[in-house]
């Protein structure tokens, strides 16, 4: 239930699918939003109970089982490296990767009933009242059941929440209808994963999404089918945040927070901070829906808002 008596105060929503992905996707944004005494939501679907551990001594059977405990706490401490201190979770359980058993797991997230699970997030962005909602494109960034699932359930909220047909039995609890002004989706410009490869050439090392030496002619094509999907032309990307500075210094912090999930041998991390600077000084995004006039190109999230 809101505080009808305190002030609004400009408000970033981030909708996410498991811990790990705010900071890559969205650290930068939220850092920068806080720095500016901007209110910053941060929403999971799943606490990430099937994602892969990345350090060979802690990829034990019982960190296995423990591990939506493992990334919880390391979520706070990104979110401490981050300046967040708002943290809600859908309560599913991680879908794991395509075609895996935990996509037929009933309690996961990819099993969700859609209605209900958009309504458990309209639930939370009618208690936060969110000006500025993020979330991932039609295949979910990557493909990953998950993050398509995050961007089903936050696309119906956002149109949701201002609606009272929808969900009524919320708003007889006190709650109010609210529409959130902007949704944007996060991406990554091509022109990134060109730059990222040229500077790996240049030291020697494998392009990021590389196909094999012996990869056959059909695997090369799905590759770059899949690399077309992720991936944005320059050109579409309606909103460019400057994250240099401080925010690119929290955002690399955080990042290492995650231990289980990211090493600093991952293609993502492998040209260190100063690779950083050169590629990711900006997080790219598309604005797909705004209730207040926008004037692209914009270069912030809260352009029309504050």
């Amino acid at each position: 239930m809101t505080d009808d008596t305190a002030p609004h105060r400009p408000t970033l929503m981030t909708v996410h699918a498991h811990p790990d992905d705010e900071t890559i996707g969205t650290g930068g944004a939220m850092a920068k939003a806080v720095a500016a005494g901007h209110r910053v939501i941060l929403v999971t679907g799943t606490r990430g109970e099937l994602g892969e551990i990345v350090v060979p001594e802690m990829d034990t059977p019982d960190n296995h089982r423990r591990l939506g405990e493992i990334r919880a706490g390391e979520l706070e401490r990104a979110m401490g490296r981050l300046g967040i201190t708002e943290w809600e979770n859908l309560g599913y359980r991680d879908s794991g990767m395509v075609g895996t058993d935990g996509n037929h797991d009933p309690r996961s997230y990819w099993k969700a009933d859609l209605d209900e699970a958009a309504g458990r997030l309209t639930w939370i962005v009618r208690m936060y009242q969110p000006d500025v909602m993020t979330t991932y494109n039609e295949f979910g960034g990557y493909g990953h059941p998950d993050h398509i699932r995050t961007h089903d359930v936050a696309i119906r909220a956002f149109e949701r929440a201002g609606d009272p047909a929808w969900y009524p039995d919320q708003l007889e609890t006190g709650l109010t209808v609210w529409a959130p002004s902007k949704l944007y989706i996060q991406a990554i410009p091509r022109s990134v994963r060109e730059k990222m490869n040229a500077m790996m050439l240049e030291k020697g090392q494998k392009p990021w999404w590389a196909a094999p030496d012996d990869a056959t002619p059909e695997q090369i094509a799905e590759m770059e089918e899949f690399a077309a999907r992720m991936l944005v032309p320059d050109e579409s990307i309606t909103t460019w945040v400057d994250v240099s500075g401080a925010p690119l210094e929290a955002k690399w912090a955080a990042i290492h927070e995650h231990v289980t999930q990211i090493s600093d041998e991952s293609p993502f991390m492998l040209m260190g901070f100063d690779g950083w600077r050169d590629s990711w000084a900006n997080e790219a995004y598309i604005l797909r829906e705004s209730r207040v006039e926008s004037v692209l190109p914009e270069t912030d999230l809260f352009a029309g808002i504050v």
